[in-house]
């Protein structure tokens, strides 16, 4: 594999094509906004989403998705999850079949709640079977581009398409392993954001270690639950992919969905804190799209339904903190 072309230059994006630079011949990175390509070529850095990292040599910023594309082995796609769709209809011209594609969004499509590896596949079904898989697990984009130790998980249901992409991008400072559910991969990736915003919310609130350490490990019961009715794997979610990746997002520092939660928690409005970030809490979505989902798989999930009531304004966080403490008594 010598040709990989990253599409989104937000900071994980970015992040994904420094790390991954020394494995390629060749990696062009798609950038959405052609003044920031342009400012990219010329300076080296993206200074909107990941200022302070300079693009290796053999990174192309651009802003054309033809550009991008052109020649690409792998397709490693970075762009939120609300973008997937249009952004993958729009590169269906000048994909290929031989293109092996990663997702490394993590997000349920609102409309439809597919996971994105679903998404993928229904566009580019249009011109061709494609191969899919998933790229997840606990990272940090600033961590990641200084070339922290990090390990996540590859998983695809095409096995060949997960050990040719372990195999093209592991390297000294990223672990991949492989994985054959990206049912529970996708879900453990998505959902950990709902409970990462009320981590944040009981943070916000001045609680303390043990009101943290219950919140994650209740938070894990109720996202195993919809992935395991969805179609995955429990033993999934004991992994990079799940716990790994909720822990990370629970207490990193650098995560936009926990501190979506500390100003909640703090009383400031959604659209105050969300008009004010530049880049994407996923999170906000996703828990719209996960009542939905488990109401349709009729699945139990407390925390979730309460987020979602702080998050459109009908509860306030410690509104919601006492109904969940004054749920009826039960076995673990």
């Amino acid at each position: 594999m010598k040709r990989l072309a990253v599409v989104g230059a937000g900071s994980w994006g970015t992040a994904l094509a420094i790390v991954l630079a020394p494995k390629f011949e060749r990696v062009r990175l798609w950038v959405y906004e052609a003044d920031l390509a342009g400012r990219m070529a010329r300076t080296r850095v993206n200074d909107l989403y990941l200022p302070g990292f300079e693009l290796p040599p053999n990174v192309e910023p651009v802003a054309g998705l033809r550009e991008a594309l052109e020649g690409a082995e792998i397709v490693l796609s970075v762009v939120p999850s609300d973008h997937v769709r249009r952004v993958y209809t729009e590169m269906l011209d000048w994909l290929e079949p031989q293109m092996l594609f990663v997702s490394a969004t993590k997000g349920i499509e609102q409309r439809t709640l597919r996971r994105m590896s679903e998404v993928i596949g229904e566009v580019v079904s249009l011109r061709f079977p494609p191969r899919v898989g998933v790229l997840s697990g606990p990272t940090f984009a600033r961590e990641v581009a200084r070339g922290e130790p990090a390990a996540v998980v590859i998983s695809s249901a095409d096995p060949g398409l997960a050990h040719a992409v372990q195999h093209a991008f592991a390297g000294p400072t990223l672990r991949l392993y492989t994985n054959n559910d990206p049912v529970g991969v996708e879900l453990g990736a998505s959902l950990k954001n709902v409970i990462a915003i009320a981590a944040g919310v009981c943070t916000g609130l001045g609680l303390g270690a043990n009101t943290l350490a219950a919140l994650v490990t209740r938070g894990l019961a109720e996202i195993t639950r919809l992935a395991v009715a969805a179609g995955g794997q429990a033993r999934t979610l004991a992994g990079l992919a799940g716990l790994g990746d909720l822990v990370l997002t629970c207490h990193g520092e650098l995560s936009r969905n926990r501190m979506v939660g500390i100003e909640l928690g703090r009383g400031r409005k959604l659209e105050d804190i969300l008009g004010g970030m530049r880049m994407v809490a996923e999170g906000v979505h996703t828990t719209y799209a996960a009542v939905e989902l488990a109401d349709r798989l009729q699945v139990d999930m407390p925390i979730t339904r309460q987020m979602h009531a702080v998050l459109r304004g009908e509860k306030t966080p410690r509104e919601s903190l006492r109904e969940l403490m004054e749920r009826s008594l039960k076995e673990e």
